[in-house]
């Protein structure tokens, strides 16, 4: 396999938790999905509320408040590889699922993935949190790849990081005996004045660490903010918790082959807890 990543990417991966690269998808892929994306929009215009259906019968799309005919807010549309060929393109055949075999091997496998919106003047906002606190796994060579569908901006709610926090501990997500989805507040002011943004245009992806510390704010421009996300591990690692976005495709190898192993690292957590709709609703209690 061709080197599509130069060493010193792969090592500023590992140094930081994060990296961003352009060019992670064909141009008729990134197309499409945002073809895909516009019909979704255009669909939730007859909507009140989340609708649609997943294979444990949660909501799909999920609608931000103030969400209206005239105004859409479409914010997450979740297992969009069952709807979108595209979707599913980007991850088995492009340039992105390549760049991945050399940050954590050939073998991948796929957990979960969804489309977030941020459409121009969306209020929604994430607090700081872990991946791998919603999905724990034998060993955490997990990666949330975020696929910039626009043009990411600073204005527009980009990804926010603290660098070197995959290898800091695992953080509680849960506060007063409820799981919030995110880290205690003492913690926040740190991690804000150590954060850096992701930026970049259309078609970068930006790599994750599932135990990077990570949040964004609102979207306070005129342009959206969509990101098509996709959460992979290393097919030797295998889940111990229910997927919170379940999929005909969830356990499918899309790089390499199957190993037929479990590899396993030793850590301490308390158990996530799957959402009524989507884990924003758990953020805001």
């Amino acid at each position: 396999m061709a080197a599509v990543l130069s060493e010193e990417q792969v090592q500023a991966f590992w140094e930081t938790g994060c990296l961003t690269v352009p060019n992670a998808v064909g141009a008729e892929t990134l197309a499409a999905i945002n073809a895909d994306l516009a019909g979704w929009i255009e669909e939730s215009r007859a909507h009140d509320k989340p609708y649609g259906r997943l294979l444990d019968g949660r909501a799909r799309f999920d609608l931000q408040p103030g969400h209206s005919a005239d105004r859409p807010a479409l914010r997450r549309v979740q297992s969009p590889t069952e709807l979108s060929p595209a979707c599913l393109t980007a991850l088995t055949d492009s340039p992105m699922i390549r760049m991945l075999a050399q940050l954590i091997g050939p073998d991948l496998r796929f957990h979960h993935s969804k489309v977030n919106c941020k459409l121009p003047g969306s209020a929604t906002a994430v607090d700081w949190h872990q991946d791998f606190m919603f999905d724990p796994h034998s060993n955490d060579d997990m990666v949330t790849c975020l696929l910039f569908l626009g043009e990411v901006t600073a204005d527009n709610g980009p990804l926010m990081t603290v660098p070197g926090s995959h290898r800091d501990p695992l953080h509680s997500h849960w506060q007063g005996g409820k799981f919030t989805g995110m880290v205690e507040k003492a913690l926040v002011p740190n991690c804000e004045a150590r954060a850096v943004t992701h930026t970049g245009p259309a078609g970068s992806v930006c790599f994750m660490h599932g135990r990077t510390l990570h949040a964004s704010r609102a979207n306070n421009s005129t342009s959206p903010r969509n990101l098509f996300i996709a959460e992979i591990t290393a097919a030797d690692a295998i889940p111990l918790s229910a997927n919170p976005v379940p999929s005909v495709h969830a356990g499918m190898i899309l790089h390499g082959k199957e190993p037929g192993r479990i590899r396993s690292i030793t850590f301490d957590m308390d158990g996530p807890v799957i959402p009524e709709t989507t884990f924003f609703d758990q953020q805001v209690g």
